[in-house]
């Protein structure tokens, strides 16, 4: 049973999702407030994080923050429609996907399963050759190493931390050096095909990750955007 921890203010909503959650199989762990949330994250450990933005005493993005600081744990924000400011920031702190209230139960089951999914297989990944499979060897390109079965990347030689959804990102633009990936082809790799979201999501995961890679964020020479194609991971 899949440990899940869910920050939600709104008492009604707070147990209509802890009875939906536990109906699908998740043991779930409801608190109504940031800082119960931060508490209870640290004692449980949990496998998967719902996180409402609009919380008491602490803030969703600072309880995204904290979170993302000690652990690569899969977490989904909910938000509502006027909360576009903190879900960018949130995706900027190392959320890794958000749904907009009113939502779709079926959306949001079908995102936290495909969250889930996503971080075991990244886990199995690593830990691959312990079972005797071919480990991913890793790759060099334009002063950017990554190596996927260790999940550590290095750019100009001074290693970096990248949150798991930007090393997924990276890893399939320098697996693809030299050659123009879409928007559409990043987000069905990368998110999955079942991705429900809009591009924002992609931009975000973008930006942040120029900011990790480039001396220059604003002026990329090595993650750069062909507008109205999608994005190339430069070989040189």
């Amino acid at each position: 049973m899949t440990d899940l921890l869910l920050v939600e203010d709104d008492e009604t909503q707070r147990e209509a999702l802890t009875f939906l959650l536990g109906r699908e199989g998740y043991q779930v762990r409801a608190v109504a407030d940031g800082g119960a949330a931060v508490t209870e994250f640290e004692a449980r450990k949990p496998e998967l994080v719902l996180l409402d933005l609009m919380i008491p005493v602490l803030p969703g993005t600072e309880v995204c923050r904290r979170i993302r600081a000690a652990s690569d744990v899969p977490i989904i924000m909910l938000t509502a429609k006027s909360d576009e400011a903190d879900v960018v920031l949130g995706l900027e702190l190392g959320a890794d996907d958000y749904v907009t209230k009113p939502y779709s139960t079926l959306e949001l089951l079908a995102r936290c399963r495909r969250a889930l999914r996503r971080h075991r297989a990244a886990g199995g990944r690593l830990s691959a050759a312990a079972v005797g499979e071919e480990p991913p060897t890793a790759v060099e390109v334009n002063g950017v190493r990554l190596d996927p079965q260790r999940h550590r990347v290095w750019v100009d030689g001074v290693e970096i931390t990248l949150p798991l959804r930007e090393f997924s990102l990276l890893e399939e633009l320098m697996a693809h050096a030299g050659r123009v990936l879409t928007r559409t082809q990043l987000l069905d790799r990368v998110w999955g095909s079942d991705f429900f979201g809009d591009t924002k999501t992609l931009d975000v995961h973008i930006r942040r990750l120029r900011s990790r890679i480039e001396a220059d964020p604003a002026a990329p020479v090595r993650l750069v955007t062909l507008r109205g194609l999608g994005y190339r991971f430069e070989e040189r």
